[in-house]
């Protein structure tokens, strides 16, 4: 595949961390400050590639991540590990909380704007919630934080569960959180919900 725009790479991640609501080109090109023919131009070759699928309505084509391609799940963990690059100080921080099979999302004002925020939320997406040193960690982590660390702990059953019925707070996650670990679980868990 030739090389991604970074508008296409905007396009992709909306696409999939707002899967609760349909685009067509008209509302990806306000999204994406371009033109409606910049747009369409661009969601026709993201689906020659494979990567959205495409659906009538009415006179309007919607558009999907084919989240269930091997390439695409692919694509967008890359994709999802190139935007937590951004966030390397978090990442840095919350290293300790790194596992295999562990997705950290950090989420709220932080990610926009840490001077102005409150705290620091993390949600914590785990195989299970038996954590003890996972427990010990955040309690450590808490006592050398300038600011009170929130965090939230689903199973990843319940994280599916919850962005299946469209939970706000889950949603809201997906929607502005930046997947500091486990970005191939990620993808895998949302490949989930959105075929549930």
């Amino acid at each position: 595949m030739a090389t991604l725009t970074q508008k296409e790479i905007e396009a992709i991640l909306t696409l999939l961390k707002d899967f609760t609501n349909y685009y067509n080109a008209h509302q990806l090109s306000k999204h994406l400050k371009i033109s409606h023919a910049g747009a369409q131009k661009l969601c026709k070759r993201l689906e020659k590639e494979n990567l959205l699928l495409a659906k009538k309505i009415g006179r309007s084509i919607i558009y999907k991540i084919n989240i269930k391609d091997e390439y695409t799940q692919a694509l967008l963990t890359f994709l999802l590990i190139d935007e937590a690059n951004e966030f390397k100080r978090w990442r840095e921080e919350f290293r300790s909380f790194f596992k295999d099979g562990r997705i950290i999302v950090f989420f709220g004002s932080a990610v926009k704007n840490y001077e102005r925020a409150s705290d620091i939320d993390l949600m914590l997406i785990l195989p299970n919630k038996r954590t003890p040193t996972l427990d010990k960690n955040i309690k450590e982590k808490q006592k050398i934080l300038p600011k009170q660390l929130h965090t939230i702990k689903l199973t990843t059953e319940e994280f599916i569960s919850n962005a299946r019925k469209h939970q706000e707070a889950v949603i809201n996650v997906i929607r502005n959180g930046i997947v500091i670990h486990g970005q191939k679980e990620y993808v895998e868990a949302l490949n989930h919900v959105t075929s549930g």
